[in-house]
């Protein structure tokens, strides 16, 4: 599987895009999307996500409130990072596209990604309105990593 590698992304922060690539690659946690909102306040929400060539991918269903914020404003912007210490990962901008070709073959990859099996009750329920669903491609504009492993290791040995 690929990541995120385009030239034309800008990077700033401690990785470098071999880093980012690998972080990407190896976390199993939602990402944290966040679309505008017609009243001008954000929207966020979690969404399962695989990192390939220069995108991010995710799915939503075709009637999520996500889906009508995207289509109205494709801007967005994305964090990847987990909850416990030491903190680190990934955040950036991005613009969105919503498509409906071969959401089903994603969601399935994405339910062995964060489940290890589409053999539950929800990998059920989400495999069989997968032709209700949408993919939603992220073609981020820039990137930021950050790390705070070292800063934090005397914190995190107590």
């Amino acid at each position: 599987m690929g990541a995120v590698s385009s030239p034309s992304i800008r990077l700033s922060g401690p990785w470098d895009q071999a880093r980012v690539q690998r972080f990407l690659a190896e976390t199993r946690i939602p990402m944290q999307l966040a679309a505008n909102t017609d009243t001008g306040f954000p929207i966020v929400l979690s969404l399962w996500f695989l990192a390939e060539e220069d995108e991010l991918f995710a799915v939503v269903h075709r009637d999520a409130r996500i889906t009508k914020r995207l289509e109205a404003d494709p801007r967005c912007a994305f964090e990847i990072a987990p909850d416990e210490p030491p903190y680190r990962g990934v955040r950036g901008q991005a613009t969105a596209r919503l498509e409906s070709g071969g959401a089903a073959e994603l969601l399935e990859r994405l339910l062995e990604r964060y489940l290890s099996s589409t053999d539950s009750s929800l990998g059920r329920f989400l495999l069989a309105r997968a032709d209700e669903e949408l993919i939603v491609r992220l073609e981020p504009k820039w990137m930021a990593s950050w790390d705070y492993s070292k800063r934090m290791e005397d914190a995190l040995e107590r």
